[in-house]
């Protein structure tokens, strides 16, 4: 008996308003900045978050580095350029690279890592300081602009 195979249901394009918000998300901009930028109110912003969400099918609590890498690796907005050249990652920093975009909790980061949990917050401080990125979304949105995350997003688990 062949076992049931996992379809991944197809990432709907998302709306032009949607776009603008989802452009100023992978630009590096906080809920609060989106929504002055924009000219919304912070509850909209917060609505068109949960809807690009739903166009994506990402987890309903993921965090800003996971909505941003599924949105660069379903090109549903440009790659922003990388600022400066990518730096030598070792395997283990590349790992964790790869966790952070695809989860959110710190627990299953540590295990998609290979890390223990106690160790994440210090290995992903690291990365932070030798990547130069301010935050973790920064970070994905770095790593996208030098070609270190896979084009498509792991759906098993992504975000959790």
């Amino acid at each position: 008996m062949t076992p049931p195979v996992t379809t991944i249901a197809p990432v709907t394009p998302l709306t032009p308003t949607l776009q603008r918000v989802a452009q100023h998300l992978v630009g590096g901009l906080a809920l609060k900045e989106i929504a002055t930028q924009a000219g919304l109110s912070a509850v909209t912003v917060r609505q068109y978050l949960r809807d690009i969400r739903e166009s994506l099918h990402c987890p309903p609590r993921c965090k800003p580095p996971v909505i941003v890498h599924h949105l660069l690796a379903t090109r549903q907005v440009a790659t922003p350029p990388a600022d400066r050249p990518a730096p030598k990652l070792g395997p283990g920093q590349l790992l964790l690279l790869r966790a952070v975009a695809e989860h959110s909790d710190a627990r299953n980061i540590a295990i998609a890592a290979k890390l223990a949990p106690a160790d994440q917050r210090a290995a992903l401080d690291q990365l932070l300081t030798d990547t130069g990125a301010q935050n973790p979304t920064q970070l994905v949105i770095l790593a996208h602009g030098w070609s270190l995350l896979p084009a498509q997003p792991t759906q098993r688990g992504a975000g959790q």
